[in-house]
């Protein structure tokens, strides 16, 4: 290493210690996971040609393009190619993403438990950046092509998230643990970000433009984690000693330092504490996927936003979720530290509050939600009481079993791209014939039903306490055994 490279290995030694770096690239990581994710669902508004019929659909779907010089709310004339799509060919592009994304979860998971989960998270993000670079190519020339590419992309994508478990569990003490996962609502930051950049980006340069800026950036970043993120603290290179020294003490025990060889599938699934994280995260994400994908859609049909607004109003409730994910993280890790709440109840009073609000503003909705003031309103106030599952259950997989927080979020996540794909067929079914305020008004009475119940289940079965199977003894190999060696049958004179 030249001089150089060590001066400046030395001056963010001196200005940002290795966790820091972790959670700075940690979080940025989830905002572009989601800017890779949502570009899709605002663009979309823009990808489809309007006022095309059934009948129309049913000719062209094979050959989905049709070219339009369209002229943006500012008076600049983006030629543009335009699909005809109808509402349930839209939302079945929207949904397809989570073909691939459920098929990854738990091996993924699992994967990054035994090689590292900066590995398996910096992969999932160069390649999803890539696809998305190509995704415009891929709306050219077929609608079925993009379709194969969104399938790609989710399968990509889906391992990135239970990946970050095991990266928390080797690096993060368990009493900052809250925070670290904070990072993850990062992804609401992204999506807040991203549409209101991409309402902009349409209007003046085309809805191809938002692709191409979004994979361009998960470059930048696949570059930044490649170069300063290592597995472990003893294998990072600039890490103190104090440092490394403060990590490993506070780990302890908690987290084996040989990764455990196999999952102890039987007690792992007989554990009401990992079915309380399953079930009640498939619930809070099928409402928050629902919300995520249909945002755009909802307040551009029935609001009658125009793109650049489109943008910015679905952009606050992102905002919202963020704030309270932090501040409810660093609430939680203070009430643990300072033996106020122990991590049960922590963990079962956050998730409550996180999941209760927004079902009972969901049926605020059904009522008050035609008018676009109290709608941005209910919205915002849904998503920022939502942020609070990083205090409550979406890090509560390392509490109980850190050595595999990684594959229990898997399954958590497996169950919840169910329902990010039902959540999308279930909006075309219902507005498919009728785009009107009565049909939205019963996907919001589904949401509030399936906030509340995700609550009621972790209320009921949820636990912070480390589970007895986190250290599983290794497996014996029979031919590891040392056995006692029989006599010669030939022995004797």
């Amino acid at each position: 290493m030249s001089n150089t490279e060590k001066g400046g290995l030395q001056r963010v030694r001196n200005f940002l210690s290795c966790r820091q770096v972790l959670n700075l690239l940690t979080m940025l990581g989830f905002m572009l996971n989601y800017a890779l994710r949502v570009n899709l669902t605002i663009a979309i508004v823009d990808m489809v040609r309007p006022n095309v019929t059934s009948a129309v659909n049913a000719t062209l779907v094979g050959n989905s393009t049709a070219a339009n010089s369209t002229a943006s709310p500012d008076g600049v004339d983006v030629y543009e190619e335009r699909f005809p799509w109808d509402s349930y060919q839209t939302n079945f592009v929207l949904g397809c993403f989570f073909w691939g994304y459920i098929l990854t979860e738990l091996p993924g998971g699992r994967l990054a438990e035994l090689i590292g989960g900066r590995r398996v998270f910096g992969h999932s993000m160069l390649w999803a950046s890539l696809l998305t670079l190509i995704t415009p190519l891929a709306a050219h020339i077929n609608y079925v092509v993009l379709i194969v590419v969104r399938v790609v992309l989710g399968f990509m994508l889906g391992a990135s998230w239970p990946a970050i478990h095991p990266v928390a569990a080797v690096w993060i003490p368990p009493m900052e643990r809250s925070k670290f996962m904070s990072n993850m609502m990062a992804s609401s930051l992204g999506a807040a970000i991203t549409m209101p950049i991409c309402g902009y980006l349409i209007s003046v340069a085309g809805w191809a433009s938002v692709f191409y800026l979004t994979g361009a950036v998960g470059l930048l970043w696949s570059l930044a984690w490649f170069t300063f993120v290592y597995e472990t603290p003893a294998t990072h290179p600039r890490i103190s000693a104090e440092e490394r020294r403060e990590i490993e003490e506070a780990i302890g025990t908690t987290t084996s330092k040989k990764r455990p060889s196999h999952v102890p599938w039987g007690q792992l699934l007989c554990s009401p504490a990992v079915w309380a994280i399953i079930i009640c995260h498939g619930l809070a994400v099928f409402g928050f996927f629902t919300v995520v994908n249909q945002l755009p859609t909802f307040m551009s049909k029935i609001l009658h936003f125009d793109i650049k607004q489109n943008g910015l109003f679905s952009s606050l409730p992102y905002l919202g979720k963020y704030v309270m994910a932090v501040a409810s993280s660093y609430l939680a890790d203070y009430l643990r530290k300072k033996g106020t709440l122990s991590t049960t109840a922590t963990r079962k009073l956050f998730t409550t509050f996180a999941l209760v609000i927004p079902g009972l503003l969901m049926i605020v909705q059904v009522f008050l939600g035609y008018d676009a003031t109290w709608s941005v309103t209910i919205f915002s106030l849904a998503l920022f009481a939502h942020g609070a599952v990083t205090a409550g259950y979406l890090g509560n997989g390392l509490d109980i079993a850190p050595n595999f927080g990684g594959t229990i979020f898997g399954l958590a996540n497996t169950l919840s791209s169910f329902g990010g794909f039902l959540s999308t067929s279930m909006v075309g079914a219902l507005t498919y014939k009728d785009q009107s305020f009565h049909s939205w008004q019963i996907v919001f009475w589904i949401l509030a039903a399936t906030y509340i119940s995700a609550a009621v289940v972790f209320a009921i079965l949820g636990s912070g306490e480390l589970q007895p199977w986190n250290n599983p003894p290794e497996r014996v190999r029979i031919s590891d055994v040392t056995q006692e060696e029989g006599v010669p049958l030939k022995n004797e004179k």
